[in-house]
C-alpha cells in the first residue's frame, strides 16, 4: 500500500481545464494541493496530447485553446518543482470518504500496478469532467461505430486514425471538432449528421455575448469542412448501421423536430467509420458516494448542486467544471479559479493576500471587483451553454429508431425488447426496478453507458403512461422522479473497478465527528476556519481574487 506522506490543504480530483485551474489558484496561496488524475498528462479530455508534443509544438498544433493549456502547464509544473503541487498520474480514485478533520481519498495508482494509494485531505475538490453519453440505435455496437470522444482520444493521445472513411452524426457543436480533428488525421470525412436545426441559436439572445466569442472557432471549422468538401446535413440522423464483421454502411434519413424519421428519405453512405455524439454526461459517482445533493442540469444530465463558487451540500466537499453541468473548457477554466479561491477563503478566512502582507482597503475593493467580473462572465457562459443545450436536444423520436433485438446495454447484452417487457409487461415504473428485472447497468460500466438511455425510455414510458395512452408521447428529465432514476443510474458504491485485496484492506472503521471547514448546504456561505491570524474587519467573508489568492498559514501552523 503506498500513502501520501503528509495531509495536505485540497485534493483534486483531475487534471483538465477546471482541476489545472483550481489547484493552480490554491498553490500560489501556498496551499499545498494533491492532484490525483487517472490520465498520464494533465489536460484532461479536451487538451489530450501525445508524450512527444512539447510546449514549442504545441503552440503550432491548431487546437483550439492550446496556447491556454501551455500557460497552465507551465504554472503548474513550476508548482510541482516548488513542491506546492503533488501531481499522481495514472491514479484512479474510487472512493472518498470523511476521516475526522480529513478526508481520505483512495486511489489506484498504475496501469499495470494497480497499487493501492491512500491520501489524506482538508477539502476535496471534484473535477471528474463528463463522458460521452451514447443512445443506441440498430448496429451501433458494430466495430467501426465509436464516440466521438473515443475517436478524438486515439488521435490525439496516439495519433491512432480509427479509420479511413469516415460519417460523424449525432447533435451538438462538438461533431465540428471531431469532424476537424479526423481530417487534420488524413481521415476522409464524406459527410457530417446533424439531427437539429443549429441555426435556431440565433433565436436565443441571451447566448449572443458569449456566442460571439465562439464565432470564430466556428468559422475555422466550417471554412476547413468547406476546403475537404464535406457534405454537412442537418435535420437528419443516422438511424442504423450495418455490416458483416465490422461497419461497411450507415443509413441516414431526414427527421422532424421530434426526430421521427420521415418516410422515403432514407440513403446509405458508405463508410468504415461512424463516430457519434450526443452530448455528455457528467461523471458524479464520486460526489454522489460523498453525499452530495445534485440536480438537473440544462441538458436533462445529473449534475452536482453547487453555489456560484463551487461548494456543495458537503462541507469540505467542491466541484467545478462539467461535473456540475456541460459548458465547455472557458466555463470550467472560470469555474475552477472560482472554486480555488472559495477553499482558500473557507480555509483561511480570506484575510491576507500574496504571501506578504495583509490586504488593505483598496485591494479588497479591487478583489471584490474582479470577482463580480468573473461571476458575471460565468452567468453569460451558462447562459449560452443552456441555449445550446436548448437548440441540440435529444428528442423523443430517437426511440422510434429501436428494434427489439437493438441492444441497450452492452455489457449484459440487453435487448431493448427486455426493457420494453419489463416496462410495458412486469410491471416497472422506475429506473431501478428495470435495472432488477432487465439487468442493465448491471454489467462492468455500471451503467455508465447505458444509463442516460434507460432514463429516458422510463421517462417516456411514465409520461405515456399518465397521458393514458400506450404510445411514447414524449417526456421531461426535469421532474422528481426522473431525476431519482438518473440518481438510481448513477449511483455506485465504487467509483471505478477496484481490486479485491484493495477492499480487504479497506479501514471501514467510523472516526470521530469534527467541523469541517465550508457550509453546511450549498448556497450557504461558511464559517471560516479558525486558524492563523482573524480576518480584516470589512473583508470577512469576501472570498480572495483567483488570480491573486490570499496567504495564509500552512497546513503544519494550522496544527492538523
Amino acid at each position: 500500500m503506498a500513502t501520501a506522506e503528509h495531509p495536505v490543504d485540497l485534493a483534486v480530483i483531475g487534471a483538465g481545464p477546471a482541476g489545472l485551474a483550481a489547484s493552480i489558484t490554491a498553490s500560489e496561496a501556498g496551499l499545498s494541493v494533491l492532484v490525483l488524475d487517472m490520465a498520464e498528462r494533465i489536460g484532461g479530455q479536451y487538451w489530450r496530447h501525445q508524450q512527444d508534443e512539447t510546449t514549442e509544438r504545441g503552440d503550432r498544433s491548431h487546437r483550439h485553446g492550446w496556447s491556454t493549456f501551455v500557460g497552465l502547464r507551465t504554472s503548474f509544473d513550476a508548482h510541482v518543482r516548488a513542491g506546492r503541487i503533488a501531481h499522481r498520474a495514472s491514479h484512479t480514485v474510487w472512493s472518498v470518504e470523511r476521516a475526522g478533520a480529513l478526508f481520505r481519498v483512495h486511489a489506484i495508482g498504475g496501469e499495470r500496478d494497480r497499487l493501492r494509494y491512500l491520501a489524506h485531505a482538508r477539502a476535496v475538490l471534484v473535477a471528474t469532467g463528463a463522458h460521452d453519453r451514447q443512445l443506441p440505435f440498430p448496429g451501433w455496437t458494430l466495430p467501426g461505430v465509436m464516440a466521438g470522444g473515443g475517436a478524438q482520444s486515439l488521435l490525439k493521445g496516439s495519433g491512432v486514425a480509427p479509420g479511413r472513411r469516415a460519417v460523424v452524426a449525432g447533435t451538438g457543436p462538438f461533431l465540428l471538432p471531431v469532424a476537424d480533428t479526423l481530417l487534420m488525421a488524413g481521415v476522409n470525412v464524406v459527410e457530417v449528421v446533424e439531427a437539429n436545426a443549429p441555426l435556431r441559436m440565433l433565436g436565443a439572445p441571451a447566448a449572443i455575448p458569449a456566442g460571439l466569442v465562439k464565432l470564430p472557432e466556428a468559422a475555422g471549422y466550417a471554412r476547413r469542412l468547406r476546403e475537404h468538401r464535406v457534405r454537412v446535413s442537418t435535420a437528419q440522423a443516422v438511424v442504423a448501421a450495418s455490416g458483416q464483421e465490422r461497419l461497411s454502411a450507415v443509413t441516414v434519413a431526414r427527421v422532424d423536430e421530434r426526430w421521427r424519421v420521415v418516410a422515403g428519405t432514407e440513403r446509405e453512405v458508405r463508410c468504415d467509420l461512424l463516430t457519434v455524439g450526443f452530448g455528455f454526461t457528467p461523471q458524479v459517482e464520486l460526489a454522489l458516494a460523498a453525499g452530495c445533493e445534485t440536480g438537473i442540469g440544462s441538458d436533462g444530465s445529473l449534475v452536482v448542486s453547487t453555489d456560484s463558487a463551487g461548494r456543495t451540500s458537503v462541507p469540505g466537499v467542491y466541484a467545478a467544471g462539467e461535473t456540475t453541468g456541460v459548458g465547455g473548457a472557458d466555463l470550467a477554466l472560470l469555474e475552477g479559479r472560482l472554486c480555488g479561491a472559495a477553499v482558500i477563503q473557507d480555509l483561511r478566512g480570506g484575510a491576507a493576500t500574496g504571501r506578504g502582507g495583509r490586504a488593505g482597503v483598496g485591494e479588497r475593493i479591487e478583489r471584490r471587483a474582479r470577482r463580480r467580473a468573473l461571476e458575471a462572465r460565468r452567468r453569460s457562459l451558462l447562459s449560452f451553454a443552456a441555449a445550446v443545450n436548448g437548440v441540440f436536444s435529444i428528442k423523443p423520436g430517437w426511440e422510434e429508431w429501436l428494434d427489439p433485438e437493438t441492444l441497450i446495454c452492452r455489457c449484459e447484452e440487453v435487448p431493448y425488447a427486455r426493457i420494453r417487457t419489463a416496462l410495458d409487461e412486469l410491471g416497472a415504473g422506475d429506473a431501478r426496478t428495470v435495472k432488477l428485472l432487465a439487468r442493465p447497468g448491471m454489467g462492468l460500466c455500471q451503467g455508465r453507458i447505458c444509463g442516460a438511455a434507460v432514463a429516458r425510455l422510463v421517462a417516456s414510458r411514465r409520461t405515456a403512461g399518465e397521458a393514458g395512452s400506450g404510445a411514447s408521447v414524449g417526456f421531461s428529465l426535469a421532474s422528481g422522479a426522473a431525476q431519482e432514476d438518473l440518481i438510481a443510474l448513477s449511483r455506485r458504491p465504487l467509483g471505478s473497478p477496484v481490486p479485491l485485496s484493495h477492499l480487504a484492506a479497506f479501514d471501514t472503521r467510523i472516526p470521530p465527528a469534527a467541523d469541517p471547514p465550508g457550509p453546511g448546504k450549498a448556497g450557504d456561505r461558511p464559517d471560516p476556519v479558525k486558524c492563523g491570524d482573524p480576518p480584516d474587519a470589512g473583508g470577512a467573508g469576501d472570498p480572495p481574487d483567483p488570480g491573486e489568492a490570499d496567504a495564509g498559514p500552512t497546513l503544519g501552523e494550522c496544527g492538523v
